[in-house]
């Protein structure tokens, strides 16, 4: 495999970073994972959808999968509604684009019935402590993520030579810092599967040696009193089979886990000209970074940039004080230092961001007069991303 490279020397320009080179990027055939993270709120999902879009236009086979749970991203790519189902959209060419959304429970489900006979799968799939967590244990979406994420690489590369559906994935990660928590699943996963309480309620079902019997049925029997026997009965049920059936999950994990550091895989973190959104930024650089994980470059989204006017925040300001008898003409002077002033912020915000992290990339895209909520939204979006 031939790996591309992430970050490169610093530009000779009054910026501290170099452009990110979108178009190269995803152009770049041995990329087969694009991973969006930052905070909520940044653009996050419709960058996403965009270099999706893109993608396809240059003649990829693209799936983008949102895991926010805002679904904007059916309504700007004409599709009536997002699912578990990559779902095809319309009238894109040469290449291919389909979008999904994820549905934590129905994944965990995929999960139980592949590794289940029939039987054995729908008694998990009907057990009461198995719908609590597939449906809102903390932590269960990351995992779930993780696991759709994995399922579609091996479709498309692993078990098909790289002749599958796609040839590049694009994912669109959770806001916040939770993001990243995807990136911790399997060692979360492996702790709780291992836990000192799931080993003491498997020990019945393994058959305990008989020193350790009358402690485990002390055990039993004072959980017996405080959930009742059919709790018990259920969580015992439950315990076994998270231990039979999603062994296979955690290795899986452990794969992806290894795939989201492999070259084929490029993280863009995503963030606004705003000081949180920054700090934000600078958190998951710095995680992904400590991590070995493939860090592309950044994304600033939404930003002011200045005009071809020559005149200063501070001059628009004074003349504006000396028009009292011009309002009109002293208001659009207030505005225009008022502008200034933002792109002079936003500039400072993105120097200080670029002297602390010299060597990641930036791709900087202006703000639109309104709302992305068509596919021509999403194309004029990827072509600002290529400009840089």
């Amino acid at each position: 495999m031939t790996s591309h490279p992430r970050v490169g020397p610093l530009a000779a320009q009054a910026e501290h970073t170099q452009t990110l080179e979108v178009d190269r990027l995803l152009d770049d055939r041995d990329t087969h994972i694009i991973v969006c993270c930052g905070s909520g709120g940044v653009g996050k999902t419709t960058t996403s959808a965009a270099l999706a879009l893109r993608a396809a236009e240059r003649g990829r086979k693209v799936v983008v999968l949102t895991i926010d749970p805002a679904r904007r991203l059916a309504q700007s790519m004409g599709i009536a509604q997002l699912d578990n189902t990559p779902r095809p959209v319309p009238g894109i060419g040469p290449g291919r684009l389909d979008a999904m959304m994820l549905d934590m429970k129905r994944t965990f489900d995929e999960v139980v019935e592949s590794q289940a006979s029939p039987e054995k799968a729908q008694q998990i799939l009907n057990n009461q402590f198995y719908i609590a967590l597939s449906s809102s244990f903390a932590g269960t979406q990351e995992y779930m993520a993780m696991e759709k994420l994995g399922q579609l690489y091996r479709d498309s590369f692993a078990h098909n030579g790289g002749n599958g559906d796609y040839d590049l994935i694009v994912v669109d990660t959770p806001p916040s810092r939770s993001a990243l928590d995807f990136l911790d699943a399997p060692e979360r996963l492996s702790s709780f599967l291992d836990g000192r309480f799931l080993r003491l309620m498997l020990a019945p079902a393994k058959g305990p040696v008989r020193l350790m019997s009358a402690g485990i049925n002390i055990v039993t029997n004072a959980l017996k009193k405080v959930l009742g026997g059919q709790m018990l009965s259920d969580l015992q049920t439950f315990v076994t089979a998270l231990d039979t059936v999603f062994g296979g999950f955690r290795q899986r994990a452990q794969e992806t886990y290894a795939l989201l550091q492999a070259d084929e895989t490029a993280f863009l973190v995503i963030a606004a000209p705003e000081p949180d959104a920054l700090r934000e930024a600078a958190y998951f650089v710095e995680r992904l970074s400590g991590d070995r994980m493939p860090l592309q470059g950044l994304v600033v989204n939404r930003a002011t940039l200045p005009d071809d006017a020559a005149l200063t925040a501070a001059a628009a300001s004074a003349a504006s004080e000396r028009l009292p008898d011009a309002p009109l003409t002293a208001g659009l002077l207030r505005l225009h230092a008022d502008r200034a002033l933002l792109v002079e912020r936003q500039h400072q915000l993105r120097e200080r961001f670029a002297v602390a992290h010299p060597h990641v990339p930036t791709a900087v895209v202006p703000a639109l007069p309104g709302d992305v909520h068509d596919l021509d939204g999403l194309r004029e979006i990827g072509r600002l991303l290529a400009q840089g």
